[in-house]
């Protein structure tokens, strides 16, 4: 795989494959957002198994898995994990094969920068119609694997039910879902929380929070039409 505005000194493969496994899942939020002491086999996935998939996702000798979700007017989301000799992470772009730059959502791992998604753009980046062969077509695989990207104060009541489904159709134990749900969610209080606005800078909405990238409009750069295009799929308008 090559990605033309990326890093030039890495090897990138599509890893789609991976989300056929429970395991993946796990190690993916667990590494990202939650706990990685946690016991793997309390959510159904054998302890050996998991630890295998950590090794593999953290590899610095192998390419660099990559993960896709397509959405709305040619543009798609990328997930990859980052593995350098001595620092790994897992960074989150979106792209447009036009525009001739990436637009960083943020990344997670020692050098940890987000939220990168609102509420609203998640869940449209969740639900996208497949207009693509390449890339995950599955919504809760579509959710778990942007999760880590998710901060909003204005969340909805049924975002635990939607993250708890999820969990259990990706192939973890049902018995566990609810609670790790409630987990990787976090606590904020709504005070707390990032909020969303849109200035009469760009289209594209702006993040509250100082870690985000998002505090400039995302894909800072592109033109006036390819940025509203841009705020248009990422509110399921494309």
């Amino acid at each position: 795989m090559h990605i033309p505005e990326y890093l030039d000194d890495c090897e990138l493969v599509a890893a789609e494959d991976l989300a056929r496994e429970p395991a993946f899942w796990l190690a993916h939020l667990l590494l990202t957002v939650g706990d990685p002491s946690e016991d793997p086999e309390r959510y159904g996935v054998d302890e050996s198994v998991y630890e295998e998939m950590v090794e593999h996702l953290g590899d610095p000798k192998e390419p660099w898995p990559v993960l896709r979700v397509p959405f709305a007017s040619g543009h798609t989301a990328y997930v990859v994990y980052a593995n350098f000799e001595d620092v790994n992470n897992v960074e989150f772009f979106v792209r447009h094969p036009d525009w001739g730059r990436l637009g960083y959502l943020g990344q997670c791992g020692a050098d940890g920068a987000g939220p990168g998604l609102s509420w609203a753009e998640f869940t449209a980046l969740v639900e996208a119609p497949q207009d693509s062969a390449e890339g995950l077509t599955d919504a809760s695989q579509r959710l778990l694997l942007l999760l880590p990207m998710l901060g909003d104060a204005d969340m909805p009541g049924e975002a635990h039910g939607m993250m708890a489904q999820a969990l259990s159709q990706c192939g973890l134990h049902p018995g566990a879902a609810d609670e790790l749900a409630t987990a990787l969610l976090g606590e904020d209080e709504p005070d707390g929380a990032p909020c969303w606005t849109v200035t009469t800078d760009s289209p594209i909405a702006v993040c509250s929070s100082s870690y985000s990238p998002r505090q400039i409009p995302l894909a800072l750069g592109i033109t006036p039409s390819q940025a509203q295009a841009l705020a248009d799929a990422l509110n399921g308008r494309g």
